[in-house]
């Protein structure tokens, strides 16, 4: 063990592992916080203050927190570049995923200056979204990846800890502590409206509307809209079960 060294994800998107050795638990994306508290063979164990997520990292993907300015934005595009000049024809430097954290220190035209370059303003916010899932919908045909947590690939419980996260609103990891700690549970039968969560065992997927889920998922390997009656139909269908919570959020954005 050694004492707590706070460091950033300085690699686009790094790989958490519960223990050493074993396949990928979680994400995290450029920028965030990851606090050392051991060393061990080229990897450190530790926790990210910014998404919650636990475990192991390549030492190499992370640096010290003092190598760079404290952090004023999040990416709100699905995804962007950092260029070497305010101008979208000068070569990119980086390509970051939504969610990674870069600081802002100032601005000309159309671009915002950070640490790593030049990145489109609108492709920026300092302000919490206040809908998780117009930010899920970001998502809308990502890849499906088991433990994935950014656009490149992401999980069912993946695609609601980011859109929580982009609201400013705490989230576990997995889909079966999300069930436990989030929102309140509806009574079966209740109409659903956009915004709440249906769980099942090892799955969650968000309402859109009173008829259509958006989810990731194997079925489509990708983060995709499905009537919400045919995927409750299918899912039992394929031996999941059935729906085991409906559970409504508050006090977002």
């Amino acid at each position: 063990m050694t004492s707590p060294e706070p460091t950033f994800v300085a690699h686009p998107v790094t790989d958490l592992f519960q223990e050493v050795g074993q396949s990928r638990d979680r994400q995290l994306r450029y920028g965030e916080q990851f606090v050392i508290t051991e060393r061990r063979d080229g990897f450190a164990r530790g926790h990210s203050p910014d998404t919650g997520h636990a475990g192991w990292l390549l030492e190499a993907a992370v640096m010290p927190e003092y190598a760079r300015p404290d952090p004023t934005h999040r990416v709100r595009a699905r995804q962007t570049h950092a260029y070497a000049e305010p101008d979208f024809k000068s070569p990119e430097r980086a390509a970051l995923a939504h969610l990674s954290k870069v600081a802002v220190s100032g601005q000309e035209g159309r671009f915002s200056q950070t640490e790593l370059g030049w990145i489109p303003t609108a492709h920026l916010s300092d302000e919490p979204a206040n809908d998780p899932v117009t930010v899920a919908e970001v998502y809308l045909g990502v890849p499906y990846l088991w433990g994935g947590n950014s656009i490149w690939g992401v999980d069912c419980s993946g695609l609601v800890h980011a859109a929580l996260l982009a609201c400013g609103q705490a989230c576990p990891s997995d889909s079966g502590p999300q069930e436990a700690g989030l929102g309140r549970t509806l009574p079966t039968g209740t109409p659903p409206e956009r915004g709440d969560l249906l769980f099942w065992k090892g799955h969650v997927a968000w309402v859109v509307d009173g008829r259509t889920l958006l989810h990731a998922n194997v079925y489509h390997m990708a983060v995709a809209y499905e009537p919400l009656e045919e995927a409750i139909a299918r899912i039992a269908a394929q031996g999941d079960g059935p729906v085991t919570a409906h559970k409504r959020l508050g006090g977002l954005g």
